[in-house]
């Protein structure tokens, strides 16, 4: 609990630091252009198809009906946009996620080494190809997650707790591979995700929970749909600025535990290596 709470408070206070900020434009700049210019070609299309989508009569009365039963009924006359806003919202959220982990994170990473851990030495365990592939896969996963407990998310307490805890995994997938990349070992990081993946999920979760702060934005109603040009660039940056504190949490954590892991004695003769279960063992990681 008190390296949990302690990388939160350091990456808390590297926040306010003018080059962290900074790092976080360079994704921000990518994923707004990448945004706009999706916007801009298909929006019109897309909006149309669903449009279409919902005029027949039997799924716009169903939606009618459960816009009245939670209150929401005048949302009706701008469902399809609205509607259109969500589907394409966690798409904006992973990319901007992959964004943060391939940009800023290795500058990220350095900045804390050079800092608190200029004595930890970089056996690099992890690759940028390795990154890529740790990034698409669980992305896809999530995603897949997301659209098989869609239906789920109609039950008021699980919509609560269901998106919170797919963006965790992923976030925790993503950035403790990026946090360690430099520095451990690839048993170094299985034995690290072994030891501490519950806090490193719980860090994931409470990331997702911050990150599911923006989407209240869109709770203001028909007005969103008036003010999405402004709005969406407010909800990618914030997307964007939780990530680089995700990144910095993890890092000062992840950093923390591979240098007191390091600091462990050595395993006397006749025992196994240290790190040979982390190697060989068949639990699932986070």
């Amino acid at each position: 609990m008190s390296l949990f709470l302690d990388s939160f408070w350091r990456a808390l206070a590297n926040c306010l630091q003018p080059r962290i900020i900074a790092l976080s434009l360079l994704p921000l700049l990518l994923i707004g252009a990448c945004s706009a210019g999706l916007f801009w070609l298909y929006w019109q299309d897309a909006l149309d198809g669903l449009q279409a989508w919902l005029s027949d009569g039997l799924l716009m009365d169903g939606l009618s009906r459960w816009l009245d039963s939670v209150a929401m009924g005048h949302l009706r006359r701008v469902l399809a946009p609205l509607l259109l806003i969500v589907l394409v919202l966690p798409l904006v959220i992973v990319l901007s996620l992959l964004a943060v982990a391939w940009l800023a994170t290795p500058a990220i990473v350095r900045l804390v080494a050079e800092r608190r851990f200029g004595a930890l030495a970089q056996r690099h365990g992890g690759t940028f190809a390795g990154s890529l592939l740790q990034g698409l896969g669980s992305a896809l996963l999530a995603l897949l997650a997301l659209v098989v407990t869609l239906p789920l998310w109609l039950i008021p307490p699980l919509v609560i707790i269901l998106p919170p805890l797919i963006w965790g995994w992923l976030t925790s997938r993503v950035m403790v591979y990026d946090a360690l990349a430099q520095h451990a070992t690839q048993e170094e990081r299985e034995e690290l995700m072994r030891r501490h993946r519950y806090w490193l999920l719980g860090i994931g979760v409470l990331s997702g929970y911050m990150g599911a702060a923006p989407g209240l934005i869109w709770a203001i109603g028909a007005m969103a749909v008036v003010l999405a040009p402004l709005l969406v660039p407010l909800a990618i940056w914030t997307y964007t600025f939780i990530f680089i504190f995700a990144a910095l949490w993890f890092t000062h954590y992840s950093l923390a535990a591979l240098a007191a892991l390091r600091a462990e004695p050595l395993p006397a003769a006749g025992h196994p290596p240290r790190l040979q279960h982390a190697s060989t063992s068949t639990e699932p990681h986070v």
